[in-house]
């Protein structure tokens, strides 16, 4: 019997004994806490889950079947063209309207397949910083000045933190390099722009479904968030078709649970969470079910799923429990927040960039918050550091990263984010 790991044991035992027996049950704040942490779980399931994270589990799993390991380490490896590597990783934001929980799907997917470890994390930031209607939507409602600082900072900030994160892994980097320049390059079943197609596809599904309503009633935004769902339709027609002609499923399998789709469509035109989650489930059947690279399509979406939505879900019971929703309480008081980031100093941008990194924002929701924040007396400067930590990092998303690049450097990630949130922070709030 090894007494050291007992007596490891025996403390933790006793620990949590202690604090179950205390566990203020009753207090208003603690109850009202824990149903906090339910409420944002329930609501992240039926806002964020379907039509966020399925669609972009799928994404990763395609990646990882069909994206050709060659082609990633030749875009986005090590050894690539940096320009273009870091160019292209630090605006793809623009096009993904996704969180800091939907993006770590595609940002496992290019990192597992070959992407090195500087253009994946420039992409993990960017994915949730730079979503143009997040930027368009804080400079109408912050400020002009607010909304160009927010998007030249992602921009900066992505490109930055991802070549620090290549410059302190570099000897690891080289190394996993070298293991992946050994493996066979695999026959290309299909021609580059045929894939380009079928990934424009799915990008579709997953940006019109979650496109959100812009401030505005009127104007082009206004048009396009009142056809998402013809053109969520649209993408999926189209990649029906895809499915069919280019990645070989079988036919009579796409168009059941295409034919399933238009029918719970019809059926309830006014809950599009149930059409959409009809096309899941009768795409899931159609790739588990087939014989060919469906199937490992299939398995590699579903390794994705038990890795991430575990973590996932627990994180924003957490987060939920601390700090709550949007004009709710958790454990932490809300004045306590308001109370810390007044003014501009170093405390006050710090604390904002720690909070935003903890907090979970849905995609646009920052802005609203934001605004409140800023009423009651919020800074400048804080505010933009929050913008800049807050999207692109959470408690959940913190939590997966972990178990997709390991602790030390999901640490890094973090404190480089955190650091320069509260640099930045300062430096406008100096300036503005």
């Amino acid at each position: 019997m090894n007494w050291n790991d007992e007596w490891k044991w025996a403390a933790l035992l006793l620990a949590g004994f202690v604090a179950v027996f205390y566990l203020p049950v009753g207090s208003p704040r603690f109850d009202g806490a824990v149903l906090e942490s339910f409420h944002l779980v329930k609501w992240y399931a039926r806002e964020h889950v379907l039509l966020c994270l399925v669609p972009a589990l799928f994404i990763a799993g395609a990646i990882s079947v069909f994206v050709s390991q060659a082609s990633v380490m030749k875009y986005l490896g090590g050894s690539a063209n940096k320009v273009l590597a870091y160019g292209v990783a630090s605006v793809s934001g623009t096009v993904l309207a996704v969180c800091s929980c939907t993006v770590l799907p595609l940002f496992a997917g290019i990192y597992k397949r070959g992407a090195g470890l500087g253009p994946a994390t420039a992409f993990l930031y960017s994915g949730p910083a730079i979503n143009i209607l997040a930027i368009v939507l804080t400079a109408r409602v912050l400020g002009l000045e607010m909304g160009v600082a927010r998007a030249v900072g992602a921009v900066g900030f992505s490109i930055v933190i991802g070549l620090l994160m290549h410059v302190i892994f570099l000897g690891e980097e080289r190394d996993r390099a070298d293991e992946q320049s050994r493996l066979p390059v695999p026959e290309v079943a299909r021609h580059l722009s045929q894939d380009a197609v079928y990934f424009a596809s799915m990008v579709g599904i997953l940006v019109f479904a979650n496109w959100g309503a812009p401030q505005s009633a009127t104007g082009f935004w206004q048009v396009v968030y009142a056809a998402k769902w013809w053109l969520t339709a649209a993408a999926g027609l189209g990649f029906a078709v895809v499915l069919v002609a280019w990645v070989g499923l079988r036919w009579w399998a796409v168009a059941t649970a295409a034919a399933a789709t238009a029918i719970a469509a019809i059926v309830a035109p006014h809950e599009p969470l149930i059409p959409f989650a009809v096309g899941a489930l009768g795409l899931s059947v159609a790739t588990a079910t087939d014989k060919g690279d469906g199937r490992d399509w299939f398995g590699a979406t579903w390794e994705f799923a038990k890795q991430i939505l575990p973590l996932l879900l627990f994180g924003v019971m957490v987060a939920g429990l601390l700090l709550g929703r949007p004009g709710h309480e958790g454990l932490i008081p809300s004045q306590w927040v308001s109370r810390a980031v007044g003014g501009n100093s170093f405390g006050a941008n710090f604390f904002a960039s720690i909070a935003g990194a903890f907090m979970y924002f849905a995609t646009l929701t920052e802005v609203p918050i934001l605004q409140g924040l800023m009423g009651s007396g919020m800074g400048k400067g804080p505010a933009l550091a929050l913008l800049l930590a807050g999207p692109a990092l959470s408690l959940p998303s913190m939590l997966v990263l972990k178990s997709i690049m390991g602790i030390k450097k999901t640490i890094v990630y973090a404190s480089l984010v955190v650091v320069m949130s509260t640099a930045t922070g300062l430096t406008y709030g100096s300036v503005f």
